[in-house]
């Protein structure tokens, strides 16, 4: 049995996000989903080598307005994406 220790309730959400790091770039991925603390986002290997503790810029795309740019961390690294958590500013 494993203890799920997330904080807020996941809901399933696919939408684009730009992600954009300092030196490494800025690449456009699907999002898996959402929750009030945070995001995953879906990357392929090699697609955006982030680390834990990596400061980014996110930002949906697609919308009919510019959807606010957001500053999220990397908190989360697994082989099919990683989870963003919101800046302290940003909540």
């Amino acid at each position: 049995m494993t203890s799920d220790r997330r904080e807020h309730l996941r809901t399933s959400m696919t939408t684009k996000v730009s992600v954009e790091h300092p030196i490494k770039g800025r690449v456009v991925v699907p999002t898996r989903d959402i929750s009030d603390g945070g995001v995953f986002i879906l990357a392929a290997e090699g697609e955006l080598e982030l680390e834990l503790g990596d400061a980014v810029s996110v930002q949906v795309q697609g919308l009919p307005v510019p959807a606010p740019v957001l500053e999220m961390v990397v908190v989360r690294k697994v082989p099919d994406g990683y989870g963003l958590q919101f800046s302290g500013d940003d909540q």
